[in-house]
């Protein structure tokens, strides 16, 4: 059960990755040539938050 809810969640995360490029390819290659170019310090800071604020919705919602 574990095994399957953890591919659930894996194959959302792809959908959802998915979803600007398809939807929106001009913004999403403008937001990739601005990622591009931020420091490596911005960068981790902003996978820091995401995955703080995904840490909180699981224990919301859980």
């Amino acid at each position: 059960m574990a095994e399957n809810t953890l591919l659930i969640a894996l194959a959302l995360v792809f959908v959802l990755e998915g979803l600007l490029p398809f939807v929106f390819p001009e913004l999403w290659r403008r937001t990739m040539l601005e990622a591009v170019q931020l420091s490596e310090r911005q960068l981790r800071i902003m996978g820091l938050a995401s995955i703080s604020i995904g840490m909180l919705l699981l224990l919301i919602f859980d």
